[in-house]
């Protein structure tokens, strides 16, 4: 989807050196007449020989040697997921569970989708109504297709989720007639595609068929979950879908009681504790 460019040629090296100091003439024209023509075969030799030829000032320009490396040299990695360069550190463990790496995100990308491709069937022993769906992701993210994809079909899936108890289960398709599309999008297309709503690049939001996901929250998390990223991924997935699935906002029931997953949590939890599930006991 990328096209990996070569790394940066090294720089060459710097061709000003110290000027020799002037020596007080010992020799008469012939001696000097001779060193010159001296010099001038050792530069045809070294020519001859490999070696780096004069540059106009008339002094040789020799690279110096460069010590063998042990580890090659890294190439540029996309967000396709190419031959990458080094990982960035993983977060930290929250709630018993390792966060993602911090990600950033831009404010814009490319402004189109593309379908993550294949087909990924419910989990064995599910019951239910099969209702299809697909992910898109916007070109020029810092996420890949599949990942994404994966993450996407485990929540759905999730008995705490909007198939508990046999209600439905999911397949995810590359193509319709899908129920809904999930879609990850910068937080300028967001704005985009979710108006007449007002996202401010900040929040999610359902348009259609699509339950559009701001890629900077999903990178991020939000306050209302703290450092739990993963636990604010499920219930940004599970609110939106929630909409596309005809689930409307609800309140929160009392102070200190688990948020329903259609109260908007980035917003403000309103005295509830945050959860990201339909059905947190499974």
């Amino acid at each position: 989807m990328h096209e990996l460019q070569d790394p940066p040629a090294a720089p060459r090296p710097s061709r000003h050196r110290r000027r020799p100091r002037r020596r007080a003439r010992w020799a008469g024209g012939a001696a000097a007449a001779l060193a010159l023509a001296a010099a001038a075969a050792a530069v045809v030799a070294a020519v001859g020989h490999g070696g780096t030829p004069a540059d106009r000032s008339g002094q040789a320009t020799t690279a110096p040697a460069r010590p063998p490396s042990s580890t090659p040299p890294s190439s540029p990695a996309g967000p396709s997921g190419g031959a990458a360069a080094a990982a960035p550190q993983a977060g930290p463990v929250v709630n018993g569970r390792r966060q993602p790496a911090p990600v950033d995100v831009p404010r814009s990308a490319s402004g189109d989708y593309a379908v993550v491709p294949g087909t990924t069937e419910p989990p064995e022993g599910t019951g239910g109504p099969v209702v299809r769906y697909l992910v898109e992701v916007e070109r020029g993210l810092p996420f890949t297709g599949r990942a994404f994809a994966a993450q996407v079909h485990r929540i759905l899936n999730d008995p705490r989720g909007w198939g508990h108890d046999g209600a439905m289960r999911f397949r995810r398709v590359s193509r319709g007639p899908v129920r809904f599309r999930v879609s990850l999008s910068s937080p300028a297309l967001t704005d985009r595609v979710c108006a007449p709503l007002i996202t401010g690049g900040q929040l999610s939001c359902r348009e259609g068929e699509r339950s559009v996901i701001n890629a900077l929250r999903w990178a991020a998390g939000d306050d209302s979950y703290g450092r739990d990223v993963l636990s604010y991924r499920e219930y940004l997935i599970g609110h939106e879908v929630g909409h596309a699935l005809g689930h409307g906002h609800r309140t929160c029931p009392g102070p200190g009681r688990p948020a329903p997953v259609m109260v908007q949590q980035t917003k403000s939890l309103y005295g509830c504790e945050p959860n990201p599930w339909p059905h947190p006991q499974g």
